[in-house]
């Protein structure tokens, strides 16, 4: 038996975080990891490798003052930014985003979401659909839906990577797997599984040392070897051994493995964890392109803290540049690398923020207007999807909704919407987006 240990943290009903990383004892229903691993196969598809990597930005971010500017409304509405130029004629983002300017040919970006509820939590974000008249066992998240129909792509990579960390205020991390099972949650190496990162007694604080983290998997092996066990395990067992023996996913997160060149491409970011959310880690851009790479199907970034009820341009000048890096960075990165076909990136946060500028010079929460970046995955882009009124208030063109984009998302996957149901904790079969949604006809065919 291998267990990866750490510290004895409980689920809610008992069952410890540690027992539920054991191999041969977890306990789950009684399923072990490789039975979970057999009914991931069994109901997946394993034949292509598509992802998307979804970019969370908590609190939501002001669309007046990013991608949405409106210099014709008065002074306490347009607010302070100027617009500049892009690589697209006619469309114009904000002058502290000068790099997405130089990309602009490269994504499209959504104007007119209009489903979003005045709620700062992850959910709608994660899942396309509110929190409302949710089924038995609950609405689940994107990764963990794609980790339930499609299974992992490469045995020891997992489907669904969560790199945000838990955040203080913890409706940012709302989301769950719900009734696609706890099994198909988020991997979470920042957080949750950092800590049972423990291997034949290597931690993750040794995690560094690649010779004495290669030597442990080397004598791991030798020692199963000689037991006879892994010959009397059938392919499942040995995936499960595989997924948590291998160095793949390590080698994914490290990126001392990049050149300095790509490194610096992406900068450093923010370490220091802003307002109640998370910190602007760049590299975790970088992370996540390393993970699709490596097999992941989904993986997840929370970047910064997006709620400015006070000094919205103040902190939108220090924040806006880091953003642009990181995000233009990983868009140019997918394809310098070819990946733009495969790979779809999503940014965006919970909801807009309010046309009028509040006596602290902030913005306030707007449900009624919220907009989206997306590239790659193959889109049509180069293009503006849907418009908002003079104030920036109310959308004025193509509503779009949340389970939109989702289904959009899907089917970039090769998962048809329409076809393709998961059962809820009663087996009913359940869709994967709300009715009526279905794939945006502006970005795919």
């Amino acid at each position: 038996m291998l267990t990866l240990s750490g510290p004895s943290s409980r689920f809610c009903d008992g069952l410890s975080r540690r027992s539920f990383l054991r191999i041969g004892g977890l306990g789950m229903g009684g399923l072990t990891l490789s039975q979970l691993l057999r009914a991931e196969a069994a109901s997946g598809m394993k034949s292509n490798h598509k992802a998307v990597i979804m970019v969370y930005l908590p609190g939501g971010p002001p669309h007046q003052d990013t991608f949405d500017l409106k210099m014709d409304a008065p002074a306490e509405i347009r607010g302070e930014f100027r617009p500049i130029p892009t690589t697209v004629p006619g469309f114009q983002v904000c002058e502290h985003l000068p790099l997405l300017a130089k990309q602009a040919h490269r994504y499209a970006v959504i104007r007119s979401i209009s489903d979003a509820i005045d709620d700062h939590s992850d959910f709608m974000c994660q899942t396309g659909r509110r929190k409302a008249s949710q089924p038995p066992g609950g609405w689940p998240t994107f990764g963990a839906t794609v980790s339930r129909v499609m299974g992992p792509a490469t045995d020891s990579v997992p489907a669904f990577v969560g790199l945000e960390p838990r955040m203080q205020h913890r409706p940012y991390n709302a989301a769950t797997a719900g009734y696609a099972g706890v099994s198909h949650d988020a991997f979470r190496p920042a957080a949750d599984a950092k800590s049972d990162m423990v291997l034949n007694g290597i931690t993750t604080d040794r995690l560094a040392d690649r010779r004495s983290l290669l030597t442990a998997f080397d004598r791991f092996r030798r020692e199963a070897d000689a037991s006879g066990l892994m010959s009397g395990v059938d392919g499942f067992n040995q995936q499960a051994f595989g997924m948590l023996t291998s160095s793949r996913l390590l080698e994914a997160l490290n990126v001392e493995k990049e050149s300095a060149a790509v490194r610096e491409r992406y900068g450093k970011g923010d370490p220091k964890v802003h307002g109640d959310a998370a910190p602007m880690l760049n590299e975790q851009f970088l992370v996540a392109r390393r993970l699709v790479e490596a097999g992941a199907r989904f993986v997840t970034v929370a970047y910064g803290f997006w709620d400015y009820h006070g000094n919205n341009f103040g902190n939108a000048r220090n924040d806006l540049p880091l953003l642009d890096q990181a995000l233009s960075a990983l868009i140019a990165d997918l394809h310098d690398r070819g990946l733009q076909n495969d790979v779809s990136v999503i940014a965006w946060g919970e909801f807009g923020r309010s046309p009028t500028i509040n006596k602290d010079g902030g913005r306030d929460h707007w449900p009624r207007a919220n907009c989206a970046l997306l590239a790659g995955g193959g889109m049509k882009v180069g293009q503006v999807i849907g418009a908002t009124d003079r104030l920036g208030g109310e959308p004025s063109e193509r509503p779009v909704q949340f389970g939109e984009v989702f289904a959009t998302l899907y089917q970039n996957l090769g998962i048809d919407v329409n076809k393709v149901t998961v059962p809820d904790l009663t087996g009913r079969p359940q869709f994967l987006v709300p009715d009526g949604c279905q794939p945006m006809r502006e970005l795919v065919s």
